[in-house]
């Protein structure tokens, strides 16, 4: 047998505002997941994204604390094209999020952005630029 990537878990210190985040990038958690200590939201590639609360973390790893300075975890979505970064970066920061990266033409050839979920998660926005 070969372990096969299944689900990507994160540990939200707050469902509620979790969900309403991924839930604006498209993510279909179902209605309820807000009180729940498990959500999970499955994706077209066929993986999942679960969240899970601090406290069901602990029912299982009492000594578990959140993790401080930088994050070591993003999640890299795939935009239609350039303009697309820019516009659900425009519109996550203007709904509150952080931005950590304006948008940008990157070197390898992407337009990419990257905003922070509540948790401090990055969360990538990023799309092919035009061949020139």
């Amino acid at each position: 047998m070969t372990p096969r990537l299944d689900a990507i878990g994160l540990v939200a210190s707050d469902m509620a505002a979790s969900l309403a985040f991924y839930r604006r990038l498209g993510f279909a958690f179902p209605e309820g997941s807000e009180e729940q200590p498990h959500a999970e939201a499955q994706l077209p590639s066929g993986l999942r994204l679960m969240i899970d609360t601090e406290e069901t973390v602990r029912s299982f790893a009492p000594q578990w604390h959140p993790p401080t300075g930088g994050g070591r975890t993003s999640l890299a979505l795939l935009c239609d094209g350039p303009a697309e970064v820019d516009q659900v970066y425009e519109e996550l920061v203007g709904a509150g999020y952080r931005g950590e990266h304006k948008p940008w033409d990157a070197v390898w050839g992407q337009r990419y952005a990257v905003v922070l979920d509540p948790d401090g998660n990055g969360v990538d926005l990023f799309a092919p630029l035009p061949a020139q």
